[in-house]
């Protein structure tokens, strides 16, 4: 009895020994069972606070946090799809990243969940309605951590979110330091424009009805008039968005009241298909702007990210350049 317990005690203190090893490594990230406190951390979302892994491996994103994500170098396991003219927009490195994901579905309310199950992934980043997240928010849940953003998170507001839970925090902190130097440089250098003269964006989409066009002030227009600086018209407070009114092809005329206008161009420089319908009018052919030089063309490869507005940023930087100095 006296050997067996000596034996007891030694092969006892050996685990001991052992579990100690373990949990010291466990510590450090390598061996800990994967969900406990040390591997994890809280981030506070639009659904609270949420425990996601300290570093995800296995990231999956619905809705509007796919390009964000993307664009800050991660690599999504699976999205739900976009439309093929915003991923043309995208550099040919994030093109590679999206098509490398599985595709989860055509649109957030119709996530295949068995195919996000079988992902494994161990972060799942959303930005959808509420009302739809509330309706998929059970079986998310189920399948991983799940933070949601909602639809009146600010771009940037998105981006620290994103970067924090799917721990691509670094190359945000390097694309917000290029932003505020491109911002800054192009309010600077065309400074005196922006003070004296009235801007208008416009722009016509795909899905435009024929002999119709919009006036922009969302997307690439917010970030002209809001970090810019720039005077260029929007909707009142709590109206809808003016860009969601179209107007008939006879009302390009009205466009001579504004000192300059942009509209869209692809990154070659060329008017995007949808907008070559209102180029090739004579009304826009007539116009002061067009004529003398002061209708410019700009490059919008999106507003919902900091490496995309970087982007946009730069087409200003060279349109505007191409004022006239006197109108």
């Amino acid at each position: 009895m006296t050997l067996l317990r000596r034996r007891g005690a030694a092969l006892a203190a050996a685990l001991v020994s052992t579990a100690l090893v373990l949990t010291a490594c466990g510590g450090a990230g390598t061996e800990e069972p994967a969900g406990t406190a040390a591997d994890t951390r809280t981030v506070q979302a639009g659904n609270g606070a949420i425990k996601v892994p300290v570093a995800p491996q296995r990231v999956a994103t619905i809705g509007n946090t796919t390009l964000p994500f993307i664009d800050l170098g991660g690599k999504p396991v699976g999205v739900t799809a976009e439309s093929d003219s915003d991923i043309a927009l995208l550099p040919a490195d994030k093109q590679a990243t999206y098509k490398s994901a599985t595709i989860l579905a055509p649109s957030a309310d119709q996530v295949d969940m068995e195919k996000l199950a079988g992902l494994k992934p161990d972060l799942i980043l959303v930005q959808i309605p509420e009302s739809e997240f509330e309706s998929i928010k059970a079986r998310l849940t189920a399948i991983g951590p799940t933070v949601y953003f909602g639809l009146d998170a600010e771009w940037k507001a998105l981006a620290d979110g994103v970067a924090e839970a799917g721990n691509v925090t670094g190359a945000l902190s390097a694309q917000k330091a290029e932003f505020e130097k491109r911002r800054a440089a192009v309010k600077e250098k065309y400074r005196g424009i922006i003070a004296g003269t009235s801007f208008v964006d416009v722009i016509r989409y795909s899905s435009s009805d024929p002999g119709t066009f919009a006036i922009a002030d969302i997307g690439c227009s917010e970030i002209a008039r809001d970090e810019v600086g720039m005077k260029l018209p929007k909707a009142a407070d709590g109206a809808d968005p003016l860009a969601w009114t179209a107007l008939p092809f006879e009302q390009i005329r009205e466009l001579s009241k504004y000192d300059v206008i942009t509209y869209p161009v692809d990154a070659a420089g060329r008017p995007t298909e949808p907008f070559v319908p209102v180029i090739e009018t004579n009304t826009w052919k007539a116009l002061p702007e067009v004529s003398s030089g002061h209708a410019i063309g700009v490059f919008c490869p999106g507003n919902n990210s900091y490496g995309s507005v970087i982007r946009y940023l730069d087409s200003l930087d060279r349109a505007l350049a191409t004022l006239p100095a006197t109108r």
